[in-house]
């Protein structure tokens, strides 16, 4: 909703202001400069990207149009969850969650919490290392520098769509000037036309300039911050597990380890410490 907000405030603030000093809107309308300018920068974008910077970028457009990635309720079911966990684990042995961690779908545990169920890369991320943890053949260094590799990778994999459309963005200007000097140049050839029909020819060719700036700062690079910041928030996710999976390596107790986790979220979804004491009580009740 805030991007579309964005887009409008924008839009009005260009055309009212154009509008209201005299300028005639209709001028502004050239299908022909938008051609040029979007098949330009189309083209360039797919030769810029390869097969799999092009699909993680589709795949990742969309987020930025949605709400929040990951709300306060989300963390709660998080922490809620891997307090389950931890507490099995504690109480009858590592052994008692195999079942759980080898098919997280069917355990009774995991689908307690749907929200974070249907996130993949998640579970997949807390399984992994709960399984590594099983297999007891890690040690807490090892462990952690395994999630840091891990973590960075995912990091790095999320700034390639997020590159991809910046370099986008940076790159409409350009074709705007593109576009403009073809106008200009044609502009030259006409040089017999009156005056009137030169001074039409020379204002599309200047309209051209000011699509590619007002379409590449305006409308794609505030995708691209948007999808940086989504990309954030996921990677804060994996680091508050990460933390309480190695606090619980270090025989923390299951509500420390969780404490360890709470305190790495940012303070705009973090829950309180009465919140998440609560919550994990009536969850125990369930």
């Amino acid at each position: 909703m805030f991007l579309f907000i964005g887009y409008v405030i924008t839009l009005a603030a260009f055309l009212g202001g154009f509008a209201a000093s005299g300028g005639h809107l209709h001028s502004l309308f050239q299908p022909f400069e938008l051609v040029m300018i979007g098949g330009g920068a189309l083209g360039a974008f797919f030769g810029a990207t390869f097969p799999k910077s092009f699909k993680a970028t589709l795949k990742a457009l969309p987020t930025a149009f949605k709400s929040e990635t990951y709300s306060k309720q989300q963390y709660m079911e998080l922490l809620t969850l891997l307090n389950d966990l931890f507490t099995r684990m504690r109480q009858n042995g590592l052994m008692s969650i195999e079942a759980d961690v080898e098919d997280p779908h069917a355990s009774e545990v995991f689908k307690k919490y749907p929200g974070i169920l249907k996130d993949h890369h998640v579970i997949e991320f807390i399984t992994d290392y709960l399984r590594l943890m099983i297999g007891g053949n890690l040690g807490v260094m090892e462990m952690e520098n395994l999630m840091d590799v891990e973590i960075e990778t995912h990091h790095h994999e999320s700034q390639m769509p997020i590159h991809a459309v910046s370099r986008l963005a940076d790159s409409m200007p350009a074709f705007g000037i593109v576009a403009a000097v073809l106008g200009v140049v044609h502009t030259m050839a006409s040089v017999d036309q009156p005056p009137a029909v030169l001074g039409e020819l020379v204002g599309a060719a200047l309209v051209g300039t000011m699509l590619g700036i007002l379409i590449g700062y305006g409308f794609i690079a505030p995708i691209a911050t948007r999808m940086e910041d989504r990309a954030e928030e996921g990677t804060k996710m994996y680091q508050s597990i990460k933390v309480a999976l190695l606090a619980t390596m270090n025989a923390y107790p299951p509500q420390i380890a969780v404490e360890f986790a709470r305190k790495v979220l940012y303070s705009t979804e973090r829950p309180s410490f009465a919140e998440l004491e609560s919550h994990l009580r009536s969850a125990k009740g369930k």
